[in-house]
């Protein structure tokens, strides 16, 4: 049987543009993932690791032209999006750059023999060490910053460990070109191109999680998807980490003192997160608390009159259009609900922004409206208004686990008047991100960046953006009782590379 073909699709008309690929056999999966495993050994020095990230950007920099041309003909997103996309994507290779020459990451603890400790404390010597292969699985909504040579793969080579992607089928022909580029950054430091390595089709994401060598794994898609991937990895002889980043409502919550301050800027505002990237973003605000009050009816009339001047979109492929329009159709049809904006079909391949209405006390209970808390991928969100605070803890407590959540406070909440304090202790359980007084969409590239959340948000407690992200493709080792001469350089005395420590119970930088 001949190997299905792998087409570039342009979203904006449903047509085939090319062919770019073919999907990949069981035994090319094999031979990929085997490719990596036996890059790993020039990834042990972290000089080259740290240069290859670098020269990863500079490549990507230096095909910009060809590679936003070929982003907007697959996502239809537009190049000045794209261009953004790029340029996050590549401050992000040279942070992780940066990481590795620092060396913090590696969390080198020394504690020297102590006979009077009880019990007795003998030569301990603890760092991390990669874990191995990792495979990554694009997400179709980022082509670059959460795809080929996104986060994941940044991290993951950060921390010594080869790549095998699962490209996405929204973007293939971008894949291609992209893992072209990244080799060619690694050849430039000697590091063989198996280090990287790119595999099509759905059986080839399936064969890829149950691969042996396969030591860890990076997910941003569905729940469905991602939640049967994670069980395949955990159903393995030998399970391995799954950091799945699967779906998320983002609730918010808008305060009547916040509603009587400023209810048509929180209007306006939560009209250009819904509808940023046509609504395609992960953090987008799907579920907004906002009061049954004079203050909340002026914040949703702003928001429609903001919503109605957004013009329609087209999203990343004709399935979830399909599957958007459904969605809203069948939301719409719930009893109580009401549209001010109708979204759903905006033309043949298009769709238009919209938002939907609900009374709390219908989201109180278990029930048909439970179709209110699960993600609608697109420019859609829900307004859920309440009457008291009753409410809005009844409805936060029905809530699954979230990549963020939002408090909008007046300006005497916010300065400690009120129950300002006492919300946000109610939506961090909610939440990996907790915002008071801004939009979730945009995820900046920070040390301090936690992006991920309770499930169904992540499937692990760790970050796919931000520093802290390369932890996922390590594991902690102690040595006890080593002669120096045997240790790895990182764990000896005299600290040859300059490390950052803690060298018997004290923090050396």
């Amino acid at each position: 049987m001949a190997a299905a073909p792998v087409w570039s699709v342009d979203p904006r008309t449903g047509k085939q543009r090319e062919q770019v690929a073919v999907e990949a056999t069981v035994q090319e999966v094999d031979a990929t993932v085997r490719a990596a495993h036996q890059a790993r050994g020039a990834l042990a020095d972290r000089t080259v690791r740290s240069a290859l990230l670098r020269s990863a950007a500079d490549e990507l920099e230096a095909a910009k032209g060809t590679l936003i041309e070929a982003a907007d003909a697959e996502t239809a997103l537009g190049p000045v999006r794209l261009t953004g996309e790029l340029a996050r994507t590549c401050y992000q290779l040279r942070a992780f750059a940066d990481i590795v020459d620092e060396g913090a990451f590696l969390d080198v603890v020394i504690d020297h023999p102590d006979d009077t400790a009880t019990p007795p404390v003998p030569d301990l010597r603890r760092y991390k060490v990669p874990l191995g292969v990792v495979a990554v699985y694009s997400a179709s909504n980022f082509p670059f910053a959460f795809s080929v040579p996104g986060g994941d793969t940044a991290s993951a080579l950060a921390a010594g460990c080869p790549v095998v992607v699962k490209a996405h089928p929204d973007h293939p022909g971008l894949s291609e070109l992209v893992a072209k580029v990244l080799r060619r950054a690694a050849a430039r430091h000697g590091v063989p191109e198996g280090v990287l390595g790119l595999v099509h089709g759905f059986e080839a994401g399936v064969e890829l999680v149950r691969h042996p060598l396969v030591a860890a794994a990076g997910f941003t898609g569905s729940v469905r998807g991602g939640r049967a991937l994670f069980d395949t990895a955990a159903a393995r002889p030998v399970p391995i980490p799954f950091h799945g980043e699967l779906g998320s409502l983002n609730p918010v919550l808008v305060t009547e003192a916040a509603a009587a301050e400023r209810a048509e800027a929180i209007g306006a505002g939560l009209a250009g997160s819904m509808t940023l990237g046509v609504g395609q973003f992960c953090v987008k605000p799907g579920l907004v608390l906002a009061p049954a009050s004079a203050a909340g009816d002026r914040l949703v009339k702003s928001l429609t009159d903001a919503v109605s001047d957004t013009d329609a979109g087209v999203l990343l492929d004709h399935r979830m259009r399909d599957h958007f329009v459904a969605g809203v159709a069948e939301r719409t049809r719930l009893p109580d609900v009401e549209s001010p904006v109708t979204p759903g079909a905006g033309g043949e391949h298009t769709v238009s922004a919209g938002f939907l209405t609900v009374p709390a006390s219908r989201l109180a209970a278990e029930g048909e409206h439970d179709l209110l808390l699960e993600e609608c991928f697109g420019p859609v969100t829900v307004v859920v208004r309440y009457e008291d605070d009753a409410e809005v803890r009844a409805v936060l407590s029905r809530l699954p686990g979230n990549l963020t959540a939002t408090v909008h406070l007046s300006e005497k909440e916010g300065a400690g008047q009120g129950r300002g304090a006492e919300i946000l202790g109610e939506l961090t359980p909610l939440a990996g991100r907790v915002l008071v007084n801004a939009w979730p969409t945009g995820v900046a590239v920070a040390p301090a960046q936690h992006h991920g959340g309770p499930y169904p948000a992540t499937t692990s407690t760790s970050t796919s953006v931000g520093g802290t992200a390369i932890e996922r493709w390590l594991r902690p080792v102690a040595y006890q009782n080593s002669p120096q001469a045997l240790l790895p350089q990182e764990l000896r005395d005299d600290n040859p590379l300059g490390l950052p420590r803690r060298f018997n119970g004290r923090l050396e930088r």
